[in-house]
């Protein structure tokens, strides 16, 4: 198999750039790497495409390998023929290699091996080649000393042989598959209610295999597993058998043998074939679930963790709670935490005077910018206690509610025990909600993605490839934004490219040995971090205050000498990046030729735009490009709300079905995908993402069970 031209053909690239991608990957460089630093070689594609491509680059090696396992222990068994290895060659699938191998695989006992002890194999292979009177060719093998005594014994011991030659047969069973697949009907029972009524709707439920939505699989799979469910793939066994049948019966005329052959073919797939193929198309749909599920994390995630930062500002965070009070941490414009308390605005102590005190105290000691409201347990009495407070004082001071998820994780886990050892967890989760404002990349970095709460049923995933998958969304996000290398923290420096936990570990014990680094080249130094793993995260390590401004870049120091000769081209030099004078670079190299300029400096024409970029705004955050976070002085009630009328929030979650945003009361709304565009739209993401504020009218309240109906559509025709 050609693993390059396949890829070529499968992502529609060109041949040359998939032969060199493949050839960066295999020389240990990492995806932020190549993406951003080698697009000449790749033409120019994302980390996205990158890790789709690097992903299927591996299945196919693994394919690829297990064909030349399976190849050669066939041939150790002297039983390869030009037929099977063409099959193995022209497999697509891991479970098609499986399916050819299945007849050769050394397996336990089972009937078909006691009959083939029993000498009936030529027996059987008559009988399918309808090539004798069945009765009368079983006389010869009877042999009470191996236990064969009848004819009857032995003509059911080689219907036995032939069951199990059916049910290896790979071909019959690849058909039988896609038979399930595209005609099956997954039937489900309700056999033990919950508590909570979650699988009511699959109490008597069955929809066709093609028809049914992955989030269905998986809550399906979910109710089996607490024993609330019972499913099968139904398809009809009298067309399956006629299948089997008809794979093997060459003359309907020699009507003995061809009865015994139907008898035995049924056999088989009752009792061999059917249960092992409704195990299989049930791992092909849980899999194909599973991978769209972690699609919609990795959706989900990218956006939350590329939040723009509330920058420069001191931040009192709130861990809002009932019976234990409501947890406050002050921190300043770095996130270093300035003072801390516990106060009781809601039930059941309801101290809300006494809570306001302290809270207009320390806003007033420490000239509090904004707070940040956790948005769990008792947040919406924590809210309206705060914007209460907000009327009463004479300063500029806002609020905001971040997603608390993770926080309670965070604060227990032994990351914070080491940054905050005079703290209890309660504290540091208030800390975590006010630093989770100011940067949410560098908190959130530090939480298990899986419990941030942007994902479904991810518990139920495979846990190897989630993580694999939320790693690199992280490494993406991370390497995209860029690492300030003298306060970054552990957590943060581990995701950036060629760097591991071990050497992040290393870099903040160099930096507290021998002070703040002044020059990229410094991290050579470090233990372990050879000349490999330099050329990989130099880029993405900044220093805001280092003695080369290009240190404050993603330039890569490979390029350095290149861009010194594009500004001096121009007549710029470096104190010119440093007093921000190259606004009108872009323009001077359009005038003087992209192409011709690029030759000149000795780069390809993506890098030089790249660096061109990168010397006009040093240490510019593309964060700060994106939407801002929505501020409030104000709270809205869900008493507030009515039908018609037009609000404005954030998107919390993105799901199969639709997305919750957030519209500033208890309880987020659901816009339904038929409630999100007139257009047609593949999935909710095509249009939404995490964190996008967005403006609603609300279709449909049920204030008693808190549910709230959204559509963006008609807010978008009112606007026209």
């Amino acid at each position: 198999m050609d693993i390059s031209a396949k890829l070529t053909e499968e992502f529609n690239l060109r041949p040359d750039h998939v032969q060199n991608i493949l050839k960066l990957l295999d020389e240990g460089n990492t995806i932020p790497f190549i993406a951003r630093y080698r697009k000449e070689m790749t033409g120019a594609i994302d980390d996205q495409v990158l890790r789709a491509l690097n992903d299927r680059y591996e299945y196919l090696t693994n394919l690829q390998k297990r064909k030349e396992e399976v190849a050669k222990a066939i041939t150790e068994q002297e039983k390869m023929t030009d037929e099977i290895q063409a099959a193995i060659d022209a497999a697509l699938t891991l479970t098609e290699v499986e399916d050819i191998y299945r007849p050769f695989k050394q397996k336990k006992k089972t009937r078909a091996s006691v009959a083939i002890e029993k000498g009936l194999q030529p027996l059987a292979e008559l009988i399918l080649e309808q090539a004798c009177e069945p009765n009368k060719e079983a006389e010869k093998y009877i042999d009470p000393e191996k236990g064969v005594n009848t004819t009857d014994e032995a003509i059911a011991g080689a219907k036995d042989i032939i069951a199990e030659i059916v049910s290896d047969n790979a071909e019959l069973r690849k058909k039988l598959r896609a038979l399930l697949e595209n005609h099956g009907e997954m039937q489900v029972k309700l056999v033990k209610d919950d508590d909570r009524g979650t699988y009511a709707m699959y109490a008597d439920y069955s929809e066709l295999i093609p028809e049914i939505k992955n989030h269905r699989i998986l809550a399906i799979n979910r109710g089996e597993k607490e024993d609330c469910l019972k499913a099968k793939i139904y398809f009809e066994p009298d067309i399956a058998k006629r299948v089997c049948v008809a794979k093997y019966i060459k003359n309907k005329t020699e009507k003995e043998c061809a009865k015994l052959i139907e008898e035995a073919a049924d056999d088989a797939y009752d009792r061999l074939i059917e249960p092992s193929i409704q195990r299989e198309v049930r791992a092909i749909l849980t899999d194909r679930a599973s991978e769209q599920a972690i699609k919609m994390f990795e959706v989900n995630l990218r956006p939350l963790l590329l939040q723009p930062p509330v920058k420069g500002k001191v931040t009192l965070g709130l861990d809002p709670g009932y019976r234990t009070g409501c947890k406050v941490a002050v921190v300043d414009e770095t996130g270093k935490v300035l003072d801390t308390s516990v106060i009781y605005p809601v039930p059941p102590k309801n101290d809300i005077e006494g809570s306001k005190k302290i809270v207009k105290a320390l806003i007033e000691k420490h000239k509090v910018d904004i707070i940040s409201i956790g948005n769990g347990t008792a947040s919406k009495e924590t809210e309206i206690f705060v914007a209460d407070l907000l009327k009463e004082i004479d300063a500029n001071v806002s609020y905001a509610v971040v997603n608390e998820a993770g926080a309670s994780v965070y604060s227990a886990s032994p990351l914070a025990v080491e940054e905050f050892p005079d703290y209890d967890l309660t504290l540091r989760s208030a800390i975590s909600i006010a630093r989770r404002l100011q940067d949410p990349l560098s908190e959130l970095i530090k939480i298990d993605p899986k419990s941030i709460g942007v994902g479904q049923y991810q518990h139920d995933m495979d846990k190897k490839r989630l993580d694999g998958v939320l790693g690199g969304v992280l490494e993406d996000c991370v390497n995209s934004v860029g690492v300030d290398l003298n306060t970054a923290s552990v957590s943060l420096l581990k995701y950036v490219a060629g760097l591991n936990a071990g050497i992040a570990k290393n870099i903040v014990l160099y930096r507290e040995e021998n002070g703040k680094f002044t020059q990229r080249n410094q991290l050579l130094k470090v233990s372990k971090l050879g000349e490999k793993a330099y050329e990989q995260c130099a880029g993405f390590l900044r220093i805001p205050d280092g003695k080369n401004i290009m240190d404050n870049t993603a330039v890569h120091p490979e390029s350095y000498k290149k861009a010194e000769k594009l500004l001096s081209l121009f007549g710029y030099g470096e104190e010119d990046i440093r007093l921000r004078k190259l606004d009108e670079l872009p323009a001077k190299v359009k005038a003087y030729g992209e192409d011709k300029a690029a030759q000149y400096c000795e780069l390809d024409k993506a890098t030089m735009n790249d660096i061109i970029t990168e010397l006009v705004k040093p240490g510019r955050d593309i964060r700060d490009s994106l939407p801002q976070r929505q501020l409030r002085k104000d709270i809205m009630g869900i008493e507030d709300l009515s039908v018609g009328m037009e609000v404005e929030g954030t998107v919390r979650n993105v799901i199969d079905f639709g997305a919750f945003v957030d519209i500033g009361v208890h309880q987020d709304g659901l816009v339904h995908i038929s409630e999100i565009t007139d257009k047609y739209i593949r999935h909710p993401s095509d249009v939404l993402k995490v964190g996008q504020q967005v403006r609603a009218v609300i279709i449909s309240l049920d204030k008693g069970k808190q549910r709230i109906g959204l559509s963006l559509k008609q807010a978008k025709k009112q606007a026209n």
